[in-house]
């Protein structure tokens, strides 16, 4: 077998370096070739990244990482498939066992073919270390280098040597690796539709390259395009031929934020790679259409609103049919998404479109309740739509007295459409009797509703986001009445003691904080977790407060109170001061990006924090319990969270009927406390919730 080249080894070299001149049929067919990479097709095997990533990015110094090809071959064809993948086999470092023990876990115990040979015998490790010798024409899979390189949010390397080509049905994608995920970016699922109209599954036979994000929707600020239905995928594995539903990852489904007039999927802040790399999960996330443009309905019988939330189902559906070739594993998707997405979370779990399409659901700062909160939990009527909303759209657009609202509104400018500020624009969800058919989520069995596991919750100061600052000559009362909160309403002010601290103002906007949260947040979002628990309509539910925040870059409400102060030795901020802990700044955590977009590490403990909170999520979207499996963790490495647990109390556990309700209070060191509002009776029985289960915090 040595010096010549298998069937395999042959086919490699046509897929993956071009036919030899002499039978190209063109220079430019085999250019082509050549710039598409190897994928499991290509090299005959299964391919999984294997990377330890401890999310401190360039500076981190664990480096390890491999390619792992599933299928067993000879020694030779081993070295071939490596090179053609531009690496070469692996050479076992001191600490191989640990590094490799994954493997194990997962039942891929080798040999596996590693850099070496004497005469005829070649070596091998297998999955716990032991290193040895086969003969070379053995059959054993192969562990390649991985040498991608580490990404960045300001430098991804998408050239042709680290890409890779899958395919599912008649169409194929072109993506490309990095150290710790293969990438594969701006991924149509729907074609444009035609404005207010709903979507469809793009299933158009053909290759695409997939080396770039696509254009994010119309948006404020004049950006976007209303060709934007494309989603992203991150993966440890590429599936081949002969993997099995077992080796299939879950997946992460990821609806941004934004008010649903803002965002997009390629956000740096919600890049898939530490999740995946982490957490060996899929991840996927998406633009829908926003604004007006996402979102109008008319009285017309056609334009009933909520696209939206359909491009939500469409790429779900597309999802459904093409991830297995991604590595993900269609029945086991979880839907999760932060502020707007996380009441497109709360939609789709009351949608009759999305039956079957996800099994699990992430619902982050999920507004509802009061003042500005409550048109992400309620949702309108067309008729109370149209009233409210669409005559300033129409006056803005002169479109009142065109014979055809629809047509005129057709022929808008786009960009004009999205600048408009409420209410000259149609952000809400409506009931349009197909995609929603009820006013709200049913949790008491009353209406329709996609049972699933639910893990959900909220910053600890998550209203302070949602209300000015005030200005030096403000009451307590008078701030609160400037902010919209009907005083008789949430009770006596007694309830909400103003701290007494040195700063008035200050404290002013403290109490304010505290009915915001309690009002557009904690309320009804208990409420919903505590009736259905008691009617039993979803499966598992686990709550969470954040109490640590990284506030994201460029959305720092208020500035500086959501920020953690600096002190002389913590010049980016301490987060061991008190500070406000505001809406989106879990998110840096929650997928472990703080040193993919630039930030630094304030304090020793922000990186072992995000370590910790994206096993966390990932255990959840792996089994639907957050508490990761010790030996999970033991494999690989994880030993900053294997502590966290332990110091936090162990298994957390979900929301039951009848028991105290309990939170899983998310900073370091983590715990559990009891359900809590800082108003109690007098605002949360005014609100109509039940009140029995909370406990009383000023």
């Amino acid at each position: 077998m040595e010096g010549r080249f298998s069937a395999v080894a042959a086919l490699m070299l046509v897929c993956c370096h071009g036919l030899p001149t002499e039978t190209s049929k063109s220079a430019a067919l085999e250019a082509r070739q050549q710039a598409r990479g190897c994928g499991p097709a290509d090299v005959g095997s299964g391919m999984s990244i294997l990377a330890q990533n401890d999310l401190y990015g360039k500076n981190s110094s664990r480096t390890n990482a491999a390619l792992v090809l599933s299928t067993s071959m000879t020694n030779s064809d081993a070295q071939a498939a490596c090179s053609y993948l531009g690496e070469s086999l692996w050479s076992p470092s001191s600490d191989a066992h640990e590094f490799l023990g994954y493997l194990a876990y997962q039942g891929q115990v080798g040999p596996f073919w590693t850099a070496g040979h004497e005469d005829s015998s070649c070596s091998t490790i297998t999955a716990t270390g032991q290193q040895g010798m086969s003969d070379c024409g053995q059959l054993w899979p192969v562990l390649c280098t991985q040498s991608a390189p580490i990404s960045t949010s300001g430098h991804i390397d998408n050239s042709t040597a680290w890409r890779s080509t899958v395919a599912s049905g008649d169409q194929s994608w072109t993506g490309f690796r990095d150290r710790f995920a293969f990438r594969f970016e701006g991924v149509r699922y729907a074609a444009q539709p035609e404005r207010f109209t709903y979507s469809s599954l793009y299933n158009e036979s053909g290759h695409s390259d997939a080396l770039d994000f696509g254009s994010q929707c119309v948006q404020a600020g004049n950006v976007g395009s209303e060709d934007c239905l494309f989603l992203n995928i991150w993966t440890p594995f590429l599936p081949g031929d002969e993997a099995t539903q077992r080796e299939l990852k879950p997946v992460f489904f990821w609806i941004h934020g934004g008010a649903f007039t803002g965002g997009t999927g390629s956000d740096p802040t919600q890049d898939g790679g530490p999740l995946v790399s982490r957490g060996d999960v899929v991840v996927v996330t998406i633009n829908y259409r926003l604004g007006t443009l996402g979102f109008l309905a008319l009285e017309d019988g056609e334009t009933n609103g909520n696209f939206g939330i359909a491009d939500q189902i469409t790429a779900l559906q597309w999802v459904q049919e093409h991830i297995k070739a991604f590595g993900g594993d269609p029945s086991r998707v979880t839907i999760a998404g932060q502020s707007a997405g996380a009441a497109s979370v709360r939609a789709l779990l009351a949608s009759p479109k999305a039956a079957g399409l996800f099994a699990g659901a992430i619902p982050q700062s999920n507004l509802a309740g009061l003042n500005y909160a409550h048109t992400y939990s309620d949702w309108y009527t067309i008729e109370q739509e149209v009233n409210m909303f669409v005559e300033p759209i129409l006056n803005a657009t002169n479109c009142t007295t065109a014979s055809s609202h629809l047509a005129c509104l057709r022929n808008a400018n786009p960009y004009f459409l999205a600048n408009q500020s409420d209410p000259d624009r149609a952000r809400y969800l409506v009931v349009d009797g197909t995609y929603l058919v009820t006013d709200q989520l049913e949790v008491t069995g009353n209406g329709p509703i996609n049972s699933a596991y639910v893990m959900t919750g909220f910053m600890r100061d998550d209203g302070a986001a949602f209300i000015s600052y005030p200005e030096p000559n403000d009451t307590l009362s008078s701030f609160i009445k400037s902010n919209g909160f009907n005083l008789p309403r949430i009770g006596a002010l007694s309830t909400y003691p103003t701290p007494s601290g040195p700063n008035a103002t200050l404290d002013i906007f403290n109490t304010t904080a505290r009915i915001a949260t309690d009002s557009e947040f904690r309320c009804l979002a208990f409420a919903s977790a505590y009736s259905a628990t008691l009617h039993s309509t979803l499966c598992e539910i686990y709550f969470y407060e954040f109490n640590r925040s990284y506030q994201s870059i460029g959305y720092s409400p208020n500035y500086p109170v959501c920020e953690a102060p600096p002190s002389p030795g913590h010049p980016y901020g301490d987060p061991s001061k008190e500070y406000f802990k505001c809406h989106s700044g879990e998110l840096y955590y929650t997928f472990g990006t703080i040193a993919f977009v630039g930030l630094p590490p304030r304090d020793e403990q922000d990186i072992p924090m995000a370590q910790f909170a994206v096993d966390t999520w990932a255990s959840f979207v792996r089994t639907y319990n957050p508490t990761p499996d010790p030996a999970f963790l033991a494999v690989r490495g994880f030993t900053n969270t294997s502590e966290e647990v332990a110091r936090g109390g162990g298994q957390w556990e979900p929301v039951q009927a009848g028991k105290a309700m309990q939170l899983r209070l998310m900073e370091y060191p983590s715990a559990e406390e009891p359900f809590y509002v800082y108003g109690g009776k007098d605002e949360c029985e005014q609100l109509g919730f039940p009140i029995d289960f909370y406990e009383r915090r000023t």
